[in-house]
């Protein structure tokens, strides 16, 4: 019997240890999800996948008359014919402001010259099989492809779904100190609330225009946030009344840019100055710091210059000034919360660590006038990028061409946007190596929407157009199934 036994290794001696290869997709099949190192693994396949596969320009019509974003972005090119267009007018052009609802059924876009248009992105995702080519000028309209089209008064730079009422949307203008509330179940072209700031007094007794610059609403149906141009962020609660009943401060006289409202009731500001501001409305030792027209203001609980932190990476303060910008939109990470991306008006993206106040991921794209490849837009529009829900890839509109950058943000040194990344330990395979990715587009990109559950892309350009990009559809080629071939190669 002695011959069956199965020899053991003696006491204090280690086993051998098994050098087979771990399974990676093995808790996927059983757990039903997968880890954040595998979706980093694959993340290369993914980016590569990424084209464009449709095009809507806004050619909309009201009772025959082209609608003022239809007619202003053809106004520059109609006015100088031959020549450049009017730099004077580039910021009010294009769309301003993407963002889908809750279960990506619904697709709100804004303008800066004042549209507000509502898609069912599920049709519009269908129409992009065959859309190939931007419509021309004066060609028929498919009303088809939007539930909605509401021409504003004034241009429009921010737009929110309410979280909790997937009916409504709510947006802000620069030009105006209200917040427009609109439900898409109604066919109409005037707000269902309208919310509004407390009007402020000059030196000289005159009425001061604070016009908002961007929204955030709670996912209690009840309070809504707007900054405005003079460093404020007014809080509203719908159930008491159409006028801010507290608001938040950042003790400077500079126009904030941009809002998030993240999951600990934390509100973290950007500013036109280069400052990212935090305040908690759960409280604190500045929770009441004064009073002013029956609106009890709060001061932030800490401010970070991103000018002085991006001096803090070695590499990068040798090569170039690091001067404060002007930070163009702060997004949070939804797969990673304590990320908090930035954009920059020169083109610079990055990601603050929340937990450290650190630049932990940049990317630094050449200036458009280096390389010269687009020297018809001197003056930069004001960009918004988008997180992909599940991966930590930031999608953000190219300063020099017509294109959208696909940048590796996630949180591991392996990131090739990382601070720290070591680029000897990067593997050398096609789709194994971690890398940036660009995507050749149609127009100019100056806003981004991430579909939930797809990942699919949808881009807002100077042209006002929409670009859907995802992944190409592919139909079978005869009845051998033996060829296929791209839908969109084939139109």
């Amino acid at each position: 019997m002695e011959k069956f036994a199965v020899p053991v290794a003696p006491i204090g001696q280690s086993p051998k240890p098994i050098t087979r290869s771990y399974w990676k997709r093995s808790l996927i099949e059983l757990n039903g999800k997968s880890e954040r190192n595998y979706l980093h693994d694959v993340s290369p396949r993914l980016m590569q996948s990424y084209s464009e596969i449709g095009a809507f320009p806004h050619t909309y019509f009201n009772e025959g008359i082209p609608c003022k974003t239809h007619f202003n972005q053809f106004y520059p090119i109609a006015l100088n014919a031959g020549s450049l267009p009017v730099f004077s007018s580039i910021r009010q052009l294009g769309v301003s402001a993407l963002e889908f609802d809750s279960k990506g059924i619904y697709l709100a876009s804004v303008t800066r010259s004042g549209c507000l248009t509502v898609h069912e992105f599920e049709s519009l995702y269908c129409q992009s099989i065959g859309s190939g080519k931007f419509l021309k000028l004066g060609a028929e309209e498919d009303k088809g492809k939007h539930l909605l089209h509401i021409p504003l008064f004034s241009g429009a730079n921010a737009i929110r779904w309410n979280p909790v009422s997937q009916d409504e949307v709510a947006c802000t203008s620069l030009s105006t100190s209200e917040v427009l509330i609109f439900d898409i179940g109604y066919v109409s072209s005037e707000p269902t609330e309208v919310l509004r700031k407390r009007s402020t007094v000059s030196v000289h007794g005159g009425s001061v225009r604070q016009g908002l610059s961007d929204i955030a609403l709670f996912n209690d149906d009840a309070r809504v946030l707007a900054s405005d141009t003079c460093g404020t962020i007014s809080i509203w609660d719908r159930r008491a009344s159409n006028l801010p009943q507290t608001g938040l401060t950042t003790n400077a006289i500079c126009p904030l840019t941009s809002i998030q409202l993240d999951e600990n009731q934390c509100v973290i500001g950007a500013s036109k100055s280069g400052f990212i501001y935090i305040w908690d409305l759960r409280g604190g030792r500045l929770s009441a710091a004064f009073q002013s027209h029956k609106e009890a203001h709060s001061s932030p609980l800490t401010s970070v210059k991103l000018a002085s932190m991006l001096n803090k990476i070695g590499p990068l303060k040798a090569q170039s000034d690091i001067l404060p910008k002007e930070i163009h939109s702060i997004n949070i990470n939804p797969s990673c919360p304590y990320q908090l991306g930035f954009h920059l008006d020169d083109g610079w993206s990055g990601v603050l660590d929340l937990h450290n106040f650190q630049v932990s991921h940049i990317h630094c794209p050449p200036p458009p006038w280096l390389d010269g490849s687009n020297p018809a837009i001197p003056i930069s529009p004001r960009r918004k990028p988008s997180w992909l829900p599940t991966q930590s890839i930031y999608a953000v509109g190219s300063t020099s061409t017509n294109g959208l950058h696909l940048l590796d943000f996630y949180p591991h040194t392996s990131a090739p946007c990382h601070v720290d990344y070591d680029d000897s330990k990067n593997p050398s395979g096609t789709f194994e190596r971690k890398q940036n990715i660009f995507v050749p587009l149609s127009g100019c990109v100056t806003a981004c929407a991430t579909h939930p559950l797809n990942s699919t892309i949808v881009a807002g350009t100077m042209e006002a157009s929409l670009l859907i990009i995802s992944q190409k559809h592919l139909c079978k080629k005869g009845e051998d199934d033996e060829e296929i071939v791209s839908i969109n190669e084939r139109q």
